[in-house]
């Protein structure tokens, strides 16, 4: 330990974060563009897109007191995302369109496209001239992703834990240490 509670909560440098961010620019594509103004699941489905990104943030900046609070925030996001996903999922079903399979050609060159790009403007320009089920099908891959992301990021926080303790813990030591030093 280096420093008495470093400040963390980067979270923009984060992959997780920015494959959050395409997916709620990807689900505002999608919902303006394929779903009717008022309806209640355009509203629910930005509502989860936003959660998934926004609890990340939230999480990221607690972590300096709380680890505990940032895991929670994280699994908040998780489950939003999940949401979010069954509501894609639901969409493509109800309306007779294919959810593409992971041995189909476009889901094999999205994935790739999706894995070497993070940068939500990339996918705002992309998006805009795609079919409905073009879109759906890639926020579906971008939400894989992203909870493949937000999953490492528990593992390494787990290990950061691990080696480090908690907040209550590093306070102990850090006191402990001023002690040594000043008796």
């Amino acid at each position: 330990m280096n420093e008495f509670l470093p400040q963390k909560g980067a979270y923009r440098n984060l992959i997780a974060f920015q494959k959050a961010e395409c997916v709620y620019d990807t689900t505002f594509i999608f919902t303006r563009r394929f779903l009717s103004v008022g309806d209640r699941t355009t509203d629910q489905m930005l509502q989860a897109a936003r959660s998934g990104k926004q609890n990340i943030v939230e999480g990221c900046a607690a972590r300096t007191m709380s680890s505990e609070t940032e895991l929670k925030l994280l699994n908040v996001a998780k489950a939003s995302l999940q949401e979010l996903l069954v509501d894609y999922e639901d969409y493509l079903r109800v309306r007779g369109l294919k959810q593409w399979q992971t041995t189909d050609e476009q889901y094999l060159q999205s994935i790739a496209i999706c894995r070497n790009h993070n940068d939500s403007a990339f996918y705002r320009e992309k998006l805009s001239e795609r079919s409905d089920e073009t879109v759906a099908n890639i926020a579906i891959i971008l939400i894989h992703q992203t909870d493949y992301l937000i999953t490492k990021l528990f593992e390494r926080l787990k290990k950061d834990f691990l080696s480090e303790g908690g907040v209550k813990e590093q306070m102990y030591k850090a006191r402990i240490a001023h002690l040594k030093k000043n008796n």
